[in-house]
């Protein structure tokens, strides 16, 4: 059974579309994303990799896997997919992103199969992928349930799935939203809505619910001595990640 539900919240859309221009613009308004990027980039291979038995010591070690970046933005997950020699697709609901994420890809001599389309439309085409990256987007849509359905039924069996979202908690307001948003005005006041955000646990159930065998979740912590981002296993108190994977 296919998806068929459409889960994009037209208001989230919007806060992207204004965004779209300044996607590679490290010191603009994607600059936490920017940051944070090494280190979800450090997550996500260490994952493909472990799941698939590949060396990213060697040259194009993700070839012949297919990767779909949904709410792919401009494209900063998507190129060093590319790089890396999967196939990759990037999907995003916001119509703006893709022109500017197609003509970085261009300049960078890449070839990436960029779409203005939604999880369910892919679903609904029969598309199917080794890896789905969905990172920091669950919390923007309307239904995280069907949507995360949607993405298991684009996984091909034993597919891999990428999750990352931030934790549901006074930190995380305190941090997420005053901090990133009021304080340090790295994002557009109103990004982000507290409400939607959801805890560690609750997105393990989803996912279980979604038809997904969870195997790991990783908390992002910014260290504001260093400026930096590291992984820990221990601290998933604002920005975390999950793996997890389509049974056989």
């Amino acid at each position: 059974m296919h998806a068929t539900a459409n889960t994009v919240d037209p208001s989230e859309i919007a806060k992207f579309e204004a965004m779209a221009a300044e996607w590679w613009d490290e010191n603009g308004k994607f600059k936490p994303l920017h940051m944070l990027n090494p280190t979800r980039l450090d997550y996500i291979t260490t994952q493909i990799a472990a799941e698939f038995g590949r060396d990213t010591r060697q040259p194009k070690p993700f070839a012949g896997l297919r990767v779909l970046d949904i709410g792919c933005g401009g494209g900063l997950l998507c190129e060093p997919m590319a790089r890396l020699g999967a196939t990759v697709v990037g999907a995003d609901a916001a119509g703006g992103n893709i022109p500017v994420a197609r003509v970085h890809a261009e300049q960078s001599g890449l070839d990436i199969d960029y779409r203005h389309t939604t999880a369910e439309a892919l679903a609904d085409a029969g598309e199917q992928f080794d890896v789905v990256l969905n990172m920091e987007v669950v919390e923007h849509v309307a239904d995280p349930l069907a949507y995360l359905t949607a993405c298991q039924q684009l996984l091909k069996p034993g597919g891999l799935h990428i999750c990352s979202t931030i934790n549901r908690n006074p930190k995380s307001f305190l941090f997420a939203i005053i901090g990133a948003e009021y304080v340090m005005r790295w994002l557009p006041k109103g990004t982000h809505e507290w409400d939607k955000f959801i805890t560690p646990d609750e997105l393990f159930d989803l996912l279980g619910n979604a038809g997904l065998d969870p195997l790991d979740r990783m908390g992002f912590v910014f260290d504001k001595i260093r400026w930096e981002w590291s992984q820990s296993p221990r601290d998933l108190s604002v920005n975390y990640v999950t793996a997890s994977r389509k049974s056989a």
